[in-house]
Order: C-alpha cells, then structure tokens, then sequence
C-alpha cells in the first residue's frame, strides 16, 4: 500500500503543475485520498467483507466528494485531478497511467443487463475531460482522449480524441424508408443502432442516399448516351467513386 502511495504521490508531481510539496499533495489533493481508501475499500471487497468494502467507499465519498464503487478495478499511475462529483461504476476498469477530471462518470446501463458487466474499460493512458459520460460495457482504447462533457456510448480505438455532447430526440419514422430504398440501391447503408436513431446522423444518411442515388441516375444517363454514340470517357473519368457504404459507416 506504501509502495502504491509513494507511486501516487509522483505522478501528481508529473502531471499537476500546481503540485509545490509532498506535504500539501498528502493533505490537500482529494483524488490522492480516494485512491488511497479504494485500495482498501476493493480489498475487502475481493474478500468478501461487502458491507466494510461499501462503507469505506461510503466514507471516502463523504470526504472528497468522489464515489468509486469498491468492484472497481483501478490501475496504476491513475491520477484524478480534482474529482469532485467523480462516479466510478461497480464494473469500470481503469488502466495504467489514465488520467481523470472532475464531474465524470463512468456508468452502467442498468438493471437490464445486472449480471454482465455494466459499466466501461478504460485502457492504458486514456485521458477523460471534466463532464464526460462513458455509459456501458464500452471499452475506450489506449491513450484515447475524452473532450470535457462529451457523451460516449460507443467503443472508442486507441489513440481516438472524442468530443461533442449534444443530447437529440430519437426518431424512428425514416428508418424503414431508409433501409428499403438503400435494398433498391444495391448497397448496404449503416445506420445506428435500431433503438439508438440520432436525427442528425440520420439527416447525414439521408444527404449520402440522396447523392448515392443521383450517381446511379447519371451512370445510367450516360450509359444511354453511349449507346447513341456520344462519347462519355472523359466526363466518367472525372467522375470520383462514390462509395455510400463507406459514408454511412463513418457517420455512424
């Protein structure tokens, strides 16, 4: 526990420029002390003593305005900067060297899904920005960077930056429109998932169908043009491929 301490205490150093001593790091840097009681506090978890494990994580939170669920498993070199109004769900895994602002939460999807893990893996290295949501047995790669008060749902590759946080009405009405005309196109359009319709990544979807089938209709006016014998090679060969499929997936 020392040695974690000891290792603790030098990371502040490394990444807190306001850090001047020792002395006040021990004594005055609430993420400090919330690592510090979740060592214990996950201890007596793994050993079955729920009810103590729970109440040091009770207590801890009292004191530093932190909650961290003593299930969670947390790495090394983990440095949470402020941390007032932190959440750290039961099932979070936190890697090596992360580092953590205030007012973030790391939360689960419910009661729906209890016996599965709930709630996100942060790998080593990621970086979460003060405000931001992770929500749900997603994993956020290596040396990732959450923006502050971005909302993430959705499983993030190493070395992604993340931002953006606006919150919009689900809207179901185009979703069958949409899948049968892109069945009629002859390319698979990706979308969303079913119960998660963003309008806005809709609306895109709709401009990219739009374009993908004023492209059919112009390959087919050439096409008749051809064969009346105007000579189409070098308007095609301007013409850049336009690939929906690829689009589609990217907005999403």
């Amino acid at each position: 526990m020392f040695a974690r301490l000891r290792e603790n205490i030098a990371v502040v150093f490394d990444r807190d420029p306001a850090a001047r001593s020792t002395w006040e790091v021990l004594t005055c840097y609430p993420g400090l002390h919330a690592l510090t009681f979740h060592q214990l506090a996950n201890w007596l978890w793994s050993h079955g003593f729920k009810w103590l494990a729970r109440l040091v994580s009770h207590l801890s939170r009292f004191f530093t305005g932190i909650e961290i669920h003593p299930g969670a498993r947390i790495g090394r070199r983990v440095f949470i900067d402020h941390g007032m109004g932190i959440v750290i769900g039961e099932h979070a895994v936190i890697g090596d060297d992360c580092t953590l602002y205030q007012g973030i939460t790391l939360g689960g999807l419910g009661l729906a899904s209890k016996p599965g893990k709930r709630h996100p893996t942060l790998a080593r290295g990621v970086v979460v920005g003060a405000g931001a949501k992770l929500i749900g047995p997603i994993e956020i790669g290596e040396n990732a960077k959450i923006g502050p008060n971005a909302v993430v749902i959705k499983d993030v590759p190493p070395g992604a930056v993340m931002v953006a946080n606006l919150a919009r009405m689900v809207d179901k009405s185009r979703e069958a429109a949409r899948e049968e005309q892109a069945g009629r196109m002859g390319f698979s359009a990706y979308a969303i998932a079913a119960d998660m319709n963003d309008p806005i990544v809709q609306a895109v979807h709709g401009l990219i169908d739009h374009s993908s089938n004023l492209d059919a209709r112009i390959e087919l006016i050439l096409r008749h043009l051809e064969k009346l014998g105007v000579d189409c090679a070098e308007d095609k060969s301007r013409a850049e491929a336009f690939d929906a499929g690829h689009l589609n997936k990217i907005v999403d």
